[in-house]
């Protein structure tokens, strides 16, 4: 399993004085990077043994996890990444839009150096679309919109964007073709950025709120063609 080696990878972030929110800081990042799919289920034996940490330990992890509803504990079967529905997109853009939205039109308020961050998210994008590294692009794509939420100041805001952004990525994953689906955006990436430093704030706005509801879209339409697909055909 990928995953699983990425994880023994993160083994040494792990230390004598790490807690349960360490862990859960970790399996977070895998899900948002896209290598934890959803419905995989999460072995405590081999998660425990890949980090190093105690059943105890990676227990409260998923505790933490589950209310962050990112995984989900089915009773006599163990804990599962979770697979989203169609309403928790809605819900999940709705939220996005409420914190991206705002954090860009305190663009001019910004903290120092948030606008490099979302350039080096854009150029990492870019530079693995050349590559045709189209997974890799979705990866950019969550550390471009968390930088997007680094112009509010605010580590509460980053915080909450962690989480959306991590259950989001569990909804690209119904997406067939990714190439078709990120690509549109890096020119996107780069007008927002533009914007930003011109000051426009105003009309960074307005070409956000338009891609975010763009990206709801397509993301409901393709819930919908996977339910036909799953539905049985009439005898």
């Amino acid at each position: 399993m990928t995953w699983l080696t990425k994880l023994q990878d993160d083994r040494a972030l792990i230390t004598r004085a790490s807690t349960a929110q360490r862990v859960a800081e970790i399996l977070r990042a895998r899900i948002t990077e896209g290598a934890l799919l959803p419905g995989t289920r999460l072995s405590e034996e081999m998660i425990g043994s890949a980090l190093g940490v105690s059943r105890n330990t990676l227990r409260e992890s998923f505790r933490l996890l589950i209310h962050e509803r990112l995984v989900v504990h089915e009773l006599n079967r163990g804990v599962f990444v979770r697979v989203l529905d169609v309403d928790d997109v809605i819900d999940i853009y709705r939220v996005r839009r409420v914190l991206e939205c705002a954090a860009v039109r305190n663009a001019r308020q910004s903290p120092p150096g948030a606008t490099n961050a979302i350039e080096a998210a854009l150029i990492e994008g870019e530079q693995a679309a050349a590559a045709q590294r189209w997974f890799d692009v979705g990866t950019a794509n969550m550390q471009f919109h968390q930088a997007i939420a680094g112009l509010a100041g605010s580590p509460r805001v980053e915080e909450i964007m962690r989480q959306t952004l991590a259950e989001i990525r569990l909804a690209f994953h119904v997406m067939a073709a990714p190439q078709t689906f990120h690509q549109p955006y890096l020119d996107r990436h780069r007008e927002l950025l533009r914007l930003i430093r011109s000051g426009d704030v105003e009309r960074a706005h307005e070409v956000l709120d338009d891609y975010l509801r763009t990206a709801e879209r397509q993301l409901v339409e393709a819930y919908g063609e996977r339910m036909v697909e799953t539905v049985p055909a009439p005898r």
